[in-house]
């Protein structure tokens, strides 16, 4: 697959071979679900947590005696059927992270990068060099590029006055090569990569 490669200030940079077996593949729904619930899973924080019954407040002297007041029988005031009782199999704390296979999650990242290119919501970007490094510059260069939400990726190393320029601005996020993911791939409207990011996530990927 061929693309033409712009500059920041949306001028011609040539153009790019990119490798069909990385950005050339029929998206799959069901790949990419199993991805994204990975990840989502894996960042939960799982500090849900209610008090049992050993856990709550009370004093464990038996409430009335077993017999002879025409009432049910109880012996502790932390039983769930009581107000602020213990609460019977409540969630605790725990991971929801699960394991999925390195190749599956492989996958799921070349199909997470077909599906931007087959959508046309690919761009390929010469470098992230701004000769005027503030949040303004880089502002305007996403707007002139027609660019809202956009995920900008990077070689092994991201541009640091364009990472720094652009971390105040709503829409625009920027990651390393390394840092590519599904979920975030997905989530933005344009996904912008360098001549650099694309020779690092080949070179990751083929």
């Amino acid at each position: 697959m061929k693309l033409d490669v712009i500059k920041l200030d949306s001028g011609k940079a040539g153009s790019i071979e990119l490798a069909d077996e990385v950005f050339g593949l029929e998206p799959r729904g069901d790949i990419l679900q199993r991805v994204v619930r990975w990840q989502r899973a894996k960042a939960q924080a799982g500090t849900h947590s209610v008090l049992g019954r050993s856990e709550v407040s009370y004093s464990t002297k038996k409430i009335y005696r077993q017999k002879g007041t025409g009432g049910a029988r109880h012996g502790s005031r932390k039983a769930p059927i009581f107000r602020k009782g213990g609460v019977y199999k409540g969630p605790t704390p725990r991971s929801h992270a699960f394991d999925l296979p390195k190749k599956v999650r492989a996958l799921g990242l070349k199909h997470a990068l077909s599906a931007k290119a087959t959508a046309g919501e690919l761009v390929v970007i010469e470098d992230l060099n701004i000769a005027d490094a503030k949040t303004s510059a880089v502002a305007k260069a996403v707007k002139e590029n027609g660019w809202k939400r956009v995920l900008v990726i990077d070689g092994a190393d991201v541009n640091e006055g364009f990472a720094r320029a652009a971390r105040n601005l709503d829409g625009v996020d920027v990651l390393p090569s390394m840092g590519a993911n599904v979920y975030d791939i997905l989530k933005r409207d344009t996904l912008v990569i360098t001549r650099a990011g694309v020779e690092a996530l080949e070179a990751r990927l083929k």
